[in-house]
């Protein structure tokens, strides 16, 4: 690619590749130097967090003058930029703080993918992060009883995972009880749990700066007869994933193992979406298992195995673990049960 700098906006991108934490500012990556640019909130912290150079635009040195100064000392003339994070408004808003007669190179994924493959470092956060998850759902076993609400049982995980030692969350909390579980990206409700409600809990962490993801599905008391079959099938069809999730292995491929076992059993019209999806400093990374992505896995790699089993208006189940890919299989960071817990 013809280009004489990458110009990094996405604020995933800017802490992977300059260590800076703060989510706002942009990077120039060259074969010259590196710079980071933030405004004065930053600047202190930009400089502990970044080995690079730091420049503080503010009303004095406002960011038009910092970018024409860059580009007038390494003759910038062709910039690669980030067209799958930014929208039209923000790039015309660039361009206008740039000088004028540059070429403008969409790079694509090229520093994305470049995140696929984590370090060492990396995958210790990662396995702490999903930890988390595990010891809050450990915690909401004791919790969960007829009578409190989705908001109660959503809120009871998200303490619990700060407890724990998580600094954020990596999503929304979904608790979805009865008719509601059908629904795969349910908002949780002052529904309140009833005996007989399956209950999918969906949660995941922040653990310094790196993301967690595990879903669990419960019943509030006994489970009939069709609740069973139906949670049996989806957790088949999860080990079949996990099974298939290696090194060399095509993310379609692997979904297809999952998504054959459902589809065998006549509930193929009711698993809608993806088997899974990397995760890392964001929640929804590439490359993702799914029916279209023919990334092949690499060791180092991490992925979600989450296939459900959704019945509009009556319940649903899903199982969702957080993987690394090994070259002869995968590690599972995931440790809660995942046999059909009756409470």
């Amino acid at each position: 690619m013809d280009i004489n700098t990458i110009l990094i906006t996405d604020p995933y991108n800017l802490r992977y590749f300059t260590g800076f934490r703060g989510g706002e500012g942009y990077a120039f990556l060259s074969g010259n130097d590196t710079y980071v640019i933030v405004d004065s909130r930053y600047t202190e912290a930009a400089k502990a967090e970044s080995p690079y150079n730091v420049i503080e635009y503010n009303r004095e040195r406002p960011l038009k003058t910092v970018f024409k100064e860059l580009c007038e000392r390494y003759g910038f003339s062709r910039i690669g930029f980030e067209d799958m994070h930014l929208t039209v408004h923000e790039l015309n808003s660039l361009r206008a703080a740039f000088p004028e007669g540059l070429e403008w190179i969409p790079v694509g994924d090229i520093l994305s993918r470049k995140r696929r493959v984590k370090t060492p470092e990396e995958l210790r956060l990662l396995e702490k992060a999903e930890g988390i998850g595990d010891s809050a759902f450990s915690d909401i076993l004791g919790i969960l009883k007829p009578g409190i609400t989705e908001k109660d049982v959503a809120r009871e995980l998200e303490y619990s995972m700060k407890k724990h030692g998580a600094e954020g969350f990596s999503f929304d909390t979904i608790a979805a009880s009865g008719i509601n579980s059908s629904k795969p990206h349910a908002i949780p409700s002052d529904k309140r749990l009833e005996t007989g409600d399956f209950l999918t809990m969906d949660f995941g962490c922040i653990y310094k700066g790196y993301c967690s993801d595990m879903t669990r599905t419960v019943v509030i008391g006994k489970a009939s007869d069709e609740q069973r079959r139906v949670y049996d099938i989806v957790l088949k069809a999860q080990l079949t994933g996990l099974e298939a999730v290696r090194s060399g292995a095509v993310c379609k491929d692997v979904d297809s193992a999952a998504r054959g076992i459902i589809e065998r059993e006549g509930y193929g019209k009711y698993f809608g979406h993806g088997l899974g999806h990397s995760v890392g400093l964001y929640i929804h990374e590439s490359p993702a298992l799914n029916t279209r992505d023919e990334t092949v896995l690499q060791a180092g790699m991490i992925e979600t195995v989450e296939p459900g089993i959704y019945l509009p208006g009556r319940f649903g189940v899903r199982i969702e673990d957080m993987v690394c890919v090994t070259e002869d299989g995968c590690k599972n960071y995931a440790h809660s049960p995942k046999e059909l817990i009756e409470l």
